[in-house]
């Protein structure tokens, strides 16, 4: 299959112009798209409404093959993992949470991660490189394949998305943008705008083109009421400071006054979990449509850190809530597969300079005892 197209890195436009260029017409994207996305069909021979000879092409030329499952776990509260690997035998990972109303899969955009937030077990892994559209979308393709029945009912449904996995997915913009395309396109995966939501730890540049580009959901790693602890915990703040972050989240959906940016905020104990910081939060906060989301802190091997205790977890709710803030507490789910937010960590060939960050992590522990002086 190396000689041949995978047709998961197509989305609807790039499939017509790659089968006009075989002389094909540009209608029979569509029907291969809607057999590829909607039906999850591989097998040529069963797309029914495309011709025989543009069929016979399509096997000598393309295949449809998603990333290679490693690893399929199974969490005590029914969350699922898949490790997976790509072509060049890197691996990268899969979460879905399954709740009463909703199926929720969290896509990885990149195989580890570049940006070093000191409290993220994917980020002590490194950067190795961006997954392409193919693999971004393949993740969602085999998903639904996985978690139907047989029969082709879904016993457990995809009906949100997160890109949420391994990865900013906004230094990924591209193949992100096209895979989110097409998780809400109605010949393929049918998601709304509200049920597709991309986090990042707040590339701004990407940021403002993401606005022009989808209306999808936003969610922002913010984790800190000040810059001086923001930049221990998220470094590229250094780069993107809270009060630029923040006065552009202001206008984010100018356009639809009700949706509000999400802005997720981990717990951990002594760091960023006081009440006084709280009030910080709530002052950061008070001129941004926004509800925050407070996620208790999930444990890795040699991290520095450690959850917040559930009672301060909910005092420092309350002090949100009572300055008018929408906040919710997450729930950890697949703790005990190390699936929960934060926890992501797949195998990977090379790994970036592993003694600088050595070096970094070092630093931060400095760093985090003379915040705390």
């Amino acid at each position: 299959m190396s000689n041949t197209v995978n047709l998961l890195n197509f989305d609807l436009e790039g499939l017509a112009a790659w089968l006009q260029s075989l002389g094909e017409k540009p209608f029979r994207a569509k029907q291969l798209f809607q057999w590829i996305h909607q039906f999850g069909e591989t097998d040529f021979d069963k797309m029914s409404n495309i011709s025989k000879p543009l069929r016979a092409l399509l096997k000598a030329k393309t295949h449809i093959a998603a990333p290679k499952i490693i690893t399929h776990q199974f969490a005590s509260d029914g969350t699922e993992k898949w490790l997976l690997e790509l072509d060049d035998k890197n691996a990268f990972e899969m979460v879905y949470i399954p709740e009463d109303d909703r199926g929720t899969l969290c896509v990885s955009s990149q195989v580890g991660c570049g940006l070093n937030c000191s409290f993220c077990s994917t980020a002590r892994q490194g950067f190795n490189r961006n997954l392409s559209l193919g693999e971004i979308i393949g993740q969602v393709w085999l998903a639904v394949r996985e978690l139907s029945d047989d029969n082709g009912k879904h016993d457990k449904k995809v009906t949100n998305v997160v890109m949420m996995g391994m990865g900013e997915p906004l230094l990924n913009y591209e193949p992100v943008v096209k895979a989110m395309k097409i998780m809400r396109h109605d010949l393929a995966y049918g998601l709304s705008k509200y049920r597709v939501t991309l986090s990042t730890s707040g590339v701004l540049p990407a940021m403002k083109k993401l606005k022009e580009d989808t209306d999808v959901a936003l969610a922002l790693s913010l984790h800190a009421p000040t810059d001086a602890l923001r930049d221990v915990l998220v470094p590229i703040n250094k780069k993107y400071p809270l009060k630029a972050l923040l006065a552009f989240c202001e206008t984010y959906f100018d356009q639809e006054r009700r949706r509000k940016v999400t802005m997720e905020y981990v717990m951990l104990k002594g760091v960023n979990d006081s009440l006084e910081q709280a009030r910080e939060l709530a002052n950061l906060l008070k001129r941004v449509p926004c509800k925050v989301n407070l996620i208790p802190f999930n444990p890795f091997p040699n991290t520095l850190y450690q959850c917040s205790d559930r009672k301060q977890i909910l005092a420092f709710r309350d002090v949100l809530v009572e300055q008018g803030i929408i906040t919710t507490t997450r729930r950890t789910r697949g703790e005990d597969i190390d699936a929960a937010c934060g926890q992501l960590a797949g195998k990977v060939d090379d790994i970036t300079r592993r003694k600088e960050k050595d070096l970094i992590h070092k630093r931060v522990v400095i760093h985090l005892d003379s915040l705390n002086d």
